[in-house]
């Protein structure tokens, strides 16, 4: 059911319907004889010669088999790197995958086509327009926590001067330059994943890491972002996030493996072939995938590989505990309270203000001679 609903992309660009019309008649009619069948399997063997049997793979790729003979190379990647990049750009170029999956979903696909000084303008711009859409779209709670995150993006992006996901839109252009490649999303939609963060956190938990995130300025330099390539520095800092907040590293990592997992999975299915008649027998070959992840996901994915997956579990979004309402009211009560003060400070301004105008004075001087007067 799963694989039914991936959103993906097929990137085709060598199909009969770009191919130029003019041209020698020959040309035409020996391509009129040739069924499709046909003509898939001769790009398919292009590819195959173009596609390297022992790759030179970056260091940062993981290398994993299904048991019908399937392989996927898993890029781990640090979103704000240009080697990173580099990484990506490589493993497509140099396995020519039948499918390319990447850490995103449906609600972050748009960044694929953004050009990089948009995206540069747009993470470091968080205005009242992007909060009222993010409570729309997962709620209060879910939206303060996305801003927030939000914000620490911004923070990197503002260190740095680069915007965010570079290699999935790499991935992207790379997978359109292969035959028969296709895109999948594989990450878990971000609202779910919030909404089960959020319940997952005690009242405190959310005080303190949305502290924390309010007051985030440490300095980032590209050195740090680079360091987070190096298993030995990543697993040090998700031991610090885990000791500080285990149900938030389950919900936003932990979780989020076993999805990327199950969505290379899916994709990593063998391929049939086309067939130029029903009566013909069905052929399958192994499938060649490509997937672009957080290096901090990689671990989580080799451990999960060979596992059964179900992620019904974690696709369900629990309902609101008590601190979740208890935080929720002291939000609103704190924003109404806000308004209400800011409201009674203009208006006792206004007032003070008017009283003080010559014209109010004498209109006011009038109304007490007129009073004293009866």
């Amino acid at each position: 059911m799963q694989e039914e609903q991936q959103p993906e992309a097929a990137a085709d660009p060598m199909s009969s319907s770009d191919a130029p019309e003019d041209g020698p008649k020959e040309t035409s009619s020996v391509s009129q004889n040739i069924s499709d069948a046909d003509a898939f399997k001769i790009l398919l063997e292009m590819k195959m010669k173009k596609r390297q049997k022992k790759p030179t793979l970056p260091s940062t790729v993981t290398e994993l088999d299904t048991e019908d003979g399937s392989k996927v190379y898993v890029v781990g990647t640090a979103h704000f790197s240009d080697s990173s990049k580099k990484d990506v750009v490589k493993t497509i170029q140099e396995v020519q995958p039948d499918v390319v999956v990447v850490e995103l979903c449906q609600y972050r696909v748009s960044m694929l086509k953004m050009d990089e000084k948009t995206l540069l303008k747009e993470a470091k711009e968080i205005n009242l327009e992007k909060l009222q859409q993010a409570i729309k779209q997962n709620g209060v709670m879910s939206g303060l926590m996305q801003m927030l995150l939000l914000k620490v993006s911004a923070h990197i992006t503002e260190q740095l001067g680069m915007a965010p996901g570079g290699e999935f839109r790499e991935a992207f252009k790379e997978a359109s330059k292969v035959p028969f490649c296709k895109f999948h999303l594989g990450d878990r939609p971000i609202p779910v994943t919030f909404k089960r963060a959020i319940a997952a956190l005690s009242f405190w938990q959310k005080v303190k890491l949305a502290w924390g995130l309010c007051f985030l300025s440490d300095p980032i330099s590209k050195d740090d972002v680079e360091k987070c390539k190096q298993k030995d520095l990543l697993e040090q800092m998700m031991a610090e996030m885990i000791g500080e907040f285990p149900d938030l590293h389950r919900t936003i990592v932990s979780e989020r493996d076993i999805y990327l997992t199950y969505m290379l999975k899916q994709a990593a299915k063998q391929i049939e072939l086309p067939r130029a008649s029903e009566t013909e027998p069905r052929e399958y070959i192994p499938a060649v995938v490509v997937g672009v992840v957080g290096m901090g996901h990689v671990p989580g994915i080799e451990k999960n590989w060979n596992s059964d997956l179900n992620i019904q579990e974690i696709m369900s979004v629990p309902p609101p505990s008590a601190s979740s309402k208890i935080f929720k009211f002291v939000i609103k009560a704190t924003v109404f309270g806000l308004m209400g003060y800011g409201c009674y400070r203009i208006g006792q301004r206004t007032v003070q203000f008017i009283l003080s105008m010559p014209a109010a004075q004498s209109y006011l001087q009038k109304l007490t001679e007129i009073r004293s007067q009866h």
